[in-house]
């Protein structure tokens, strides 16, 4: 663990060129002329300082570019209101902007095809289903930056603490482990411990977990890739109702009210004895002062199907096509997500990298030995693709629905009826 500390902060002070090998002159920086662009950066809890690196890293090895960086909503379905807000008056304030991976197609009017700007060789160093997620209508209005999967934090020193040989493999173990940890600690004295934390809030990370629940209990997926909407069904009746029932058991009432970093913030006092979240929150795990070295990362346990589920996430970069200096903007994106950037970006944030070639890197997987390079093969998309510009609503309707069954203001049979019937009629079914 400490080793990983260290090379995370040596990849963080050393010069691009002591790290990287690239050569700053040979860096293309778009055009010759005094230019500043704009880029839609992470808010305060996402990787500020990784960007800033990569900012500092670029105007370096093209002097004539000023890129300012704008912190971004940590509210995804904020963002992209600001985001359509600028695009539909055509503004030019935003340059590059951060894109999730369920963006690119209600994006794609919006973004300027990066195929003309971008070398085929960088085009296919990139994990191959993440080019054909960020090309819409033949057009490659993204490039990929990092991915993202839901994972299981555990607390080592607990299992061990408690009897338990390894993490759960399934939904009910979890539910028997943290139950169990959760009353001793509490009879040791802490109070404010918890056996699970999860993201249950009314937004988008409580479609990634209740798709999670849902696929794992063989439930299906929201939206199936042929268009058929799947989420009445016994199986994934069972599914909410199991995660109900951890609301005030195992998990804290509060819970329903839970982002990223609220989970991330009891994992890291060393109040909770399993967290799901995504790869990103293994880095600062790892700082954190109370569990820096008492927890480790595994699949997310199994449902009744017998196979487990990971929700498929992510961020990549596109420039607007209202951009005044499109070529600055584009050669700013092609840098951040060159291979070179991304292993530093990637290290310095425990976010696995788009670029394919990385995960054979020595560093990266010391700094990630979870990262390998098929995960984005066998993660579970949201069904961005088949529902387009309606996946907004689409997810809306969804995690509404959940969320009513998680607070118990909905019986969960009535609520994914009436989910079905509200999907029908938005998707024309």
């Amino acid at each position: 663990m400490r080793k990983h500390l260290l090379l995370i902060v040596l990849l963080m002070v050393l010069p691009f060129s002591a790290v990287s090998g690239q050569d700053a002159a040979a860096v293309d920086c778009g055009t010759t002329d005094e230019v500043t662009i704009t880029y839609v950066g992470d808010p305060a809890g996402g990787h500020p300082a990784a960007e800033a690196a990569a900012i500092e890293r670029y105007m370096q090895a093209c002097p004539n570019i000023t890129v300012e960086r704008i912190e971004g909503s940590a509210n995804g379905q904020e963002l992209l209101s600001t985001y359509l807000s600028a695009f539909e008056a055509q503004s030019g304030d935003f340059d590059v902007i951060r894109v999730d991976v369920i963006w690119p197609g209600v994006l794609a009017p919006h973004l300027l095809d990066l195929t003309p700007y971008v070398s085929q060789e960088q085009i296919d160093s990139y994990l191959p289903a993440l080019v054909v997620n960020d090309t819409v209508d033949g057009q490659l209005v993204a490039l990929p930056l990092r991915i993202g999967f839901g994972m299981l934090y555990y607390r080592t020193d607990l299992l061990e603490k408690y009897g338990f040989a390894a993490p759960p493999a399934t939904w009910d173990e979890l539910t028997e482990m943290a139950q169990v940890i959760q009353d001793g600690e509490r009879a040791e004295g802490n109070a404010e411990f918890w056996g699970f934390v999860w993201q249950g809030n009314a937004y988008e990370g409580l479609t990634t977990n209740a798709l999670e629940w849902q696929v794992s209990n063989g439930g299906g997926s929201i939206v199936s890739p042929e268009g058929e909407i799947q989420v009445n069904n016994p199986e994934t009746v069972a599914a909410f109702e199991r995660a109900a029932g951890w609301v005030g058991t195992i998990s804290p009432p509060g819970v329903t009210s839970y982002a990223e970093e609220d989970a991330r913030a009891m994992f890291h006092a060393g109040n909770a004895a399993f967290m799901r979240n995504w790869p990103f929150a293994y880095a600062t795990s790892l700082t954190s002062e109370f569990i820096g070295d008492k927890f480790d990362v595994a699949p997310l346990p199994a449902g009744d199907s017998g196979v487990g589920a990971a929700a498929l996430g992510g961020w990549h970069i596109g420039v607007s096509r209202y951009s005044e200096h499109p070529e600055a903007a584009a050669a700013f994106a092609a840098f951040f997500t060159s291979a070179e950037s991304e292993l530093l970006y990637s290290i310095a944030t425990s976010s696995p990298p788009a670029v394919a070639s990385l995960y054979e890197n020595p560093d990266l997987q010391a700094a990630m030995p979870f990262a390998r390079p098929d995960i984005v093969e066998v993660t579970t998309p949201r069904p961005s693709t088949v529902t387009a510009e309606n996946y907004n609503q689409v997810s809306t309707l969804y995690f509404t629905a959940v969320h009513s069954i998680l607070t118990g203001e909905e019986d969960a049979e009535v609520a994914l009826e009436l989910l079905e019937l509200d999907l029908q009629a938005l998707l024309g079914e």
